[in-house]
Formats: C-alpha cells, structure tokens, sequence
C-alpha cells in the first residue's frame, strides 16, 4: 500500500483549519508515515499562523494567490507524488477510524477513490452522493425539487434513500469535502482541472476517474462532521455553482447537451427565484447564466514569475531522479516551468568520446520532440545546439540559435520575464542577455572537472556564472566554502532531496530480478568510468562468490570485463519508475565512488534513496556523506570494502530499515523547490 498524504487547502480558514487539523492527528496517529500538506491559497487573516501552532510538522505550500481550490489540491498532489492523497476542506473533523476504513475500501479492486459518510454539525447524515448530472436530471429537480427528484434515478442527481447511506456501495461522485484517491488513480487520470476555479471540479475529476475504470466507494464505517454551507448563503458562490454545472455538461458531452442543460438549470433557477423572492441567489444565478463566459472569470492575482531551467541532463534519455528534474516538477505544482534539455559540453568525437554515434543520435532524437508537456505546467524542449564551445565564433553562433530557439518557446508559453536557473555552465552564453527576473546557478557539480569537457574553456563560464548569478545554490558544502570568496553572501546550500513516495519498498519484485539468487548487492545509475570505482567491483565480485553483483544504468565503458564473473549481473538502464521495485530486491546497496575531486565534492541523491528504501548502505567516503555516517559503513579501501559488504549480510544495516527511512522523510524535493523559490522571487 503508498503512503498517504493529506493535503488541506486554505483560504482564510484561521476560525476552522485548527480543529481540522487537531481531528486529523487523531486519526493518523497509527499511520507515523503519513503526511499532512496545507496548501494556502493566499489568506489575508492568520491561517498560516493557526498551522504552525496547531502542526508544526505540517508542510505548508503558501501560494500567494488564490487561482481556486482546484489549483490548491494540484499544488498538494506536487507535494505528494506517489502517495494516496486524502483531500480535506478545513471545515471537516474526520473521525478517529476514517482515515483507516478509508484506505481499507481503497484497497478494493477496481476502487480509485473512497469517500466517508458526511454528518453535519448536529450528526445527521448529508446527501453527498451523486449521480451523473444531466439536462433530464436538471429539468427533474426544477420541477420536483432536488430531494424528491432524488428518489427517481432518472430524474435525480441527488442519492437520497436512506439504504444507500447505511450501506457500503458506489456512486457517480461525491461531495469534494473528504475523498481519498490512490496514487494508480492519480497516475491514470491527472490533475483537477483548474479551469472551474470553484465548484464541479471535484465532479468532473471523479466523472473522469470513472471513465477510466477507477470506482468512486462510499464506506459510511467512515464518518467525518462537515461544517460546510457557505455556498447555499452566498449569491456569487451560488451563481458560480449553477454556470459550472453547464460547463461540465459542455466539457463531457458537447454543446447540443450543453444547451439542454443550461435550459434545465436556467428553469430551475428561475421556478425558485419566483418562489423565493427575498433569496438573492437565485436571482444571482440567473444573471450568471445569461451572461456566462466559456469558463469563470478569475480575480486578477499578482502576476507569478515562470521559470526556465538550462539543465545538465535530458529529460528524454536521462535518469529523471536527477535534481534538475526534481526541483522543477516539484515548482511546478506552483509555477509554469519551461526545462531545457542539456546542450552540452563538448560535441562528442572518437578519441575523447564514448560511443560517439549513439549519442549523438540520441541528442538528435530529442531535439526531434520539439517541445512537450509530461506534467501539467511542466514543459519540456530540446533545441538544436552547435557545442563547439573552444572556438568564440562558434559560441556566439551557438548562444544566439539556442537563444533564439528558448525565447519563442518562452514566449509561446507566457514566460516574459521568467526566473531562470543555469545548472549546465554553457548555457551562460545563451542567458546572460535575457529578459529575467533572476538568474540562479544550480552549482550541483563542478563542471570543469568533467573529464571530457574542454576545461579552461567551462572554468571560464563557470566563474561567469559564479560572479554574475543573482544566487548561487550548491549541494556541496565544501565546494561552497571552496568558492566563498567568487560568492560571497550570494551563495546559499540547498541539499538534494528525495522522492519519499516513490522510493517505497515494494513487494513485487521485478521478474529479471527475482530470477537471480540471493543474497544480492545492487547499484543503480550511472556506471560512469569517471565515478565509478569499476576496480572495486571487481574485487567484491572476485571475493564474494556466493554473492549476486546486480548492476543497474548504462555504462559508458565495456562491461565485457564482468563477463569472467558469473555471480555478475548488468542489467542495462531501467526505467525511473521501476527502480524502486529493483531496489527493494537488494540485500545491500552499494555506492562503490572513485576517489577523485568529482566524487569529494558531490553529493549522490542516491544515497536518499537508498536510505527512503530502507536498504543497508556501504559506500566509499565523500563530504556529504558525513550527515548520514548512524546509517551507513563507510569504507576508505577495497579490504573495508567487502568486509562492510559481509558484515551487512550477516547484520542488516548500521541502522533499521525504519530509522534509515525516517533519516531522509523530511527532505522532499517540495521543500527544496520552496526554498528555491524564495531565493528566485525575493525581490528585495
């Protein structure tokens, strides 16, 4: 089963938010892994204060403005990749047992969403579950009236017998209060659409869930109180309510059923606003109806900067863990983000080059994607470079065609004056003349190193980078003191972080894996000549016979050398989304680095990963593993090495599997993008 999140969304919610979250404590305090997300919507009053002195632990997502509750629960779902999600209006006391009768019904097959009973404030239950709307259903409540139209299926979108809410069963959706919804369902469908802004966009989400085979399941063993009713005394939030039901007829089934459906909430609206003379909101309704738009017309909110990340790796053919990509999806659960693709460092030849043709088509194949979008707000492009960095003609030559590539994708996508982050130092030929409102160096490696790399050449626009960026973020903290007199204040770390969601222990293993014998050693990543100490391999192949080596990525020399081992076991790249279930099947993992400057100034996300599966670690030393030394053996030779390897064999860990996972759960990439995000838009 994932781990669950709660993501609370906020918007002047000081009077009810703190009791929601006291209520939900209670009903977590079994589940010690769970996370609680408040997503604020840009209150003016002191929400944000309540919950940071009723849960301190909680992760805030403060958004700065409040684009609709739709936005609000996406930015929660960045938060929370991989992990069942239950969404919460603050006015909601969830009983000590619903949050685990819920997961429990989640666990049914075919169960995409579960929602608990709803009671109001005085204990009776409320009507929260629905049929499909319909223009007949419409025309059947504005002649009979919601309830008693409720009692014809045919004619009702209100499920109103009694039965139905004593007994567990399913339903078309439900109220958005309280649901659950599980990570495969997430993965399958998406996010809210956004364009509702208030109101059926719960409707449509769990419509669309059903769509794809994934059951809306009532449990009323699960109950919550819900405080709600604001909509039912406001005109606007009424006359909001009404126009989108249409707009979800028109998005599910076209306009012919869209007009039918105006016509049956229009005679609806228009029976009670006779009826019910001194109610304004019917009279609301109306005049929204008449004048409606395609979609709700939003107050205008401060306009938030885009961001465009110059990245060192490619999105199409990279190992997606790497933190350029980590930080960007987790912004843009707030923010539009443009990422492109590496353009290099040095144009691959033979003589300094591995497999020189290989890469270059695979760079030609990514261009050929043009520009895509794999997550909503996240954009993807691949422009075409001339890396020619040694000769100046050419890198001028080479900044204006990415340049000019970058700012009509920019443009296109709204990003006029966007914070942009360099992680690749020869992108500083292409951003030192663009429009911005900031400039950040994402200083994860030093560069010139790069045994490949033209170095005079990257050192020079390293220190560019380095003198000019507006913030300097390193994930080495000895690289930053190295660097303290280029940087000065401007220089902040920002460690790597890990996706605690994803690297989940998994009980399936892959079937290539679970055909090789234990006991098991493993490394995923990169098997790169120039981090990766392949000697040492060997050596701990050689000398534990009885023990499986599995070697998981691509590998940039001959792996023919392992082929004399036959405990030896390189299974080629795997996709991002399976490696946690490889890793599960390790017994150790192992992080076998060189000794070199590359290795002592960097900082391996994997080692978070490692640790979120709870896995034993043996590593070669690097600064930064200093943090981690209670639940990792280091060793500093090929003797303490394998000896490490044994001893984790006959001993488990340094550390429990529970304590190593906790070691690393408060370092999300939604932390890491938040601090980023301050750093990008302090305008001071």
């Amino acid at each position: 089963m994932a781990e669950l999140a709660v993501v609370i969304v906020t918007y002047n919610s000081a009077e009810v938010v703190g009791d929601c979250l006291r209520a939900t404590a209670v009903a977590l305090e079994h589940d010690p892994d769970a996370r609680i997300i408040v997503v604020d919507n840009g209150s003016g009053d002191d929400t944000l204060d309540v919950v940071a002195r009723v849960a301190p632990h909680a992760t805030v997502v403060a958004r700065g403005s409040n684009d609709g509750f739709a936005a609000g629960v996406n930015a929660g779902f960045a938060a929370a990749p991989g992990r069942d999600v239950l969404v919460l209006n603050p006015d909601i006391r969830l009983e000590a047992s619903a949050v685990s009768t819920l997961r429990a019904a989640l666990a049914t097959p075919g169960t995409g969403i579960t929602v608990p009973l709803l009671l109001d404030r005085d204990g009776r239950p409320q009507h929260s579950l629905r049929r499909e709307p319909t223009a007949l259903r419409a025309f059947g409540e504005a002649l009979l009236g919601g309830t008693r139209a409720g009692r014809i299926p045919l004619l009702g979108e209100l499920i109103v017998r009694y039965e139905r809410y004593s007994t567990r069963g399913t339903a078309d959706w439900a109220t958005g209060a309280a649901w659950l919804v599980s990570w495969r369902c997430r993965e399958a469908i998406g996010t809210l659409d956004e364009r509702y802004f208030l109101y059926s966009e719960e409707t449509e989400y769990m419509l669309r869930a059903g769509d794809h085979g994934f059951a809306v399941r009532f449990d009323p063993r699960a109950a919550a109180t819900h405080f709600g009713g604001e909509q039912s005394t406001s005109p606007t939030l009424w006359a909001l309510s009404a126009a989108n039901r249409v707009r979800l007829r028109r998005q599910r089934a076209g306009r012919l059923a869209a007009a039918a459906m105006w016509l049956g909430v229009v005679a609806n609206e228009s029976l009670r606003a006779v009826a019910r003379r001194r109610d304004p909101k019917h009279r609301a309704a109306l005049r929204e109806l008449l004048r409606m738009r395609r979609w709700p017309e939003q107050a205008e909110q401060p306009r938030q900067p885009g961001y465009v990340c110059f990245a060192a790796q490619d999105w199409w053919y990279h190992n997606r863990a790497h933190s350029d990509f980590q930080l960007m999806r987790a912004v843009a659960g707030q923010r539009r983000v443009l990422v492109v693709n590496s353009i290099g460092m040095r144009m691959p030849a033979p003589g300094r080059s591995t497999q020189v043709a290989g890469r270059i088509l695979r760079k030609l194949r990514s261009v050929a994607k043009l520009v895509r979008r794999p997550y909503p707000e996240f954009y993807v492009m691949s422009p075409l470079p001339l890396p020619f960095y040694g000769s100046p003609v050419l890198r001028r030559i080479n900044a204006v065609l990415v340049r000019t590539q970058v700012r009509v994708v920019s443009r296109l996508l709204g990003l006029s004056r966007p914070v942009v982050i360099v992680t690749i130092p020869t992108a500083w030929d292409v951003v030192a003349p663009m429009p911005r409102q900031a400039l950040i160096y994402n200083r994860s490696d030093k560069h010139s190193d790069f045994p490949e790399a033209d170095r005079e050449t990257i050192a020079g626009l390293e220190n560019r980078l380095l003198t000019e960026a507006d913030h300097v973020l390193y994930v080495s903290e000895a690289l930053l003191a190295e660097e303290q007199s280029l940087t000065g204040e401007r220089a902040h770390f920002l460690d790597h972080g890990v996706d605690t969601g994803h690297f989940r222990r998994r009980d399936e293993l892959p079937a290539d894996l679970a055909a090789i014998p234990g006991p098991r050693v493993g490394f995923y990543g990169a098997l790169d000549d120039f981090v990766v100490d392949f000697e040492l391999l060997e050596r701990v192949a050689a000398e534990l016979p009885d023990v499986s080596l599995v070697l998981i990525g691509d590998a940039t020399v001959p792996m023919d050398r392992f082929d004399k081992y036959p405990n030896v076991y390189w299974l080629g790249a795997r996709p991002y989304a399976t490696i946690p279930a490889y890793g599960s099947g390790f017994d150790v993992a192992i992080m076998p680095w060189l000794d070199s400057p590359w290795i002592r100034r960097s900082n391996p996300i994997k080692l978070k990963e490692y640790l979120a599966l709870g896995l034993p670690v043996v590593s070669t030393p690097f600064a930064e593993l200093a943090k981690y030394r209670d639940h990792v053996r280091e060793a500093t030779d090929a003797a303490g090495f394998v000896a490490a390897i044994r001893r984790s064999l006959a001993e488990g860990g340094s550390s429990t599997p529970e304590l190593a996972r906790r070691s690393v759960l408060g370092s999300s990439w939604h932390s890491r993008a938040a601090e980023l995000m301050a750093r990008g838009e302090d305008t001071r």
